[in-house]
């Protein structure tokens, strides 16, 4: 783990902390002491499962191919994995959320074992995203899904109250630490209450507290469509070093509105490095 790092209850002292600017500085000194200036960025194209496309975008260009949405069958599911590896050649493939396969195998870990064998071996690489607070036992159902040949690298949060924020950033901690093989934790929702909203200012505390606390986990992530650009540019100087889901379209809005300009010119003028990674967290045309 980090020098850096905290436990749970220096956590919640992080969140209570008025001064942003204090915050910020302990996430971003402990992101520069792992990964220096280096920011990655992924450029993911969605494909739905019961719409998976005979052939790409001519203009896509593409580290990822996620293929999303909860098929209706066991069945189903193989048959969109085996339809977005045979379209996707070399680029990498990863499908569902691990909640709804853990579903689709009756909530058993010994069933999503089965399930993930059988998804393995119609060419799937990895489950998309691991949503820890809806797994019961996150650290069970992800090790039964590696215990099946898929790798389980992002660690996500579906929705969450803001006084659960802490508690799940040390569950990711401990899923890596019995299971292993996570990559990224996105630390922010991707669903938020209406009632109860989060701000700007809450969001990026819950990025530094996320690197400090979540210390055997390589990077924090961001989600750049959901969060938008500039709440990802100021995550970036706050401990997340890692940018999801940016665009793979090309040549749409001309060069300078391209998604993958708009990206490194937002990373450049946060003084960081753009490094453009696949699917499999390998640097792409490096």
């Amino acid at each position: 783990m980090s020098a850096a790092a905290v436990n749970e209850m220096e956590a919640e002292a992080i969140l209570a902390e008025p001064n942003l600017i204090a915050v910020g500085v302990r996430g971003d000194e402990d992101r520069r002491r792992r990964h220096g200036t280096k920011t990655t960025f992924v450029r993911v194209l969605e494909v739905h499962a019961d719409a998976v496309p005979s052939a790409l975008p001519a203009s896509a260009s593409a580290g990822e191919i996620r293929v999303t949405g909860k098929p209706a069958s066991i069945a189903a599911a193989i048959a969109a994995v085996k339809a977005a590896r045979a379209v996707a050649a070399t680029t990498a493939v990863t499908a569902f959320s691990l909640a709804d396969l853990l579903d689709l195998a009756g909530g058993s870990t010994g069933g999503l074992t089965d399930l993930a064998a059988q998804l393995a071996a119609a060419g799937l690489e990895m489950v998309a995203e691991a949503p820890i607070d809806l797994l019961p036992d996150a650290p069970a159902t992800v090790r039964a899904a590696r215990d099946g040949g898929l790798q389980v690298p992002r660690l996500t949060v579906h929705n969450a109250p803001q006084e659960a924020r802490v508690r799940l950033a040390a569950l990711a901690r401990d899923v890596q630490s019995a299971a292993g093989g996570v990559r990224v934790f996105a630390p922010l929702p991707r669903v938020t209450s209406i009632a109860h909203p989060t701000t700007g200012y809450d969001d990026v505390k819950v990025i530094a507290m996320a690197r400090l606390l979540a210390a055997n986990i390589d990077s924090i992530q961001v989600d750049w469509p959901l969060y938008g650009p500039k709440l990802a540019q100021v995550a970036l100087t706050m401990g997340a070093d890692d940018v999801d889901g940016i665009s793979p379209m090309e040549g749409v809005l001309g060069r300078r509105r391209s998604p993958i300009e708009e990206i490194r010119g937002n990373i450049t003028a946060a003084g960081l490095e753009a490094i453009e990674r696949d699917g499999r967290f390998a640097p792409r045309g490096q």
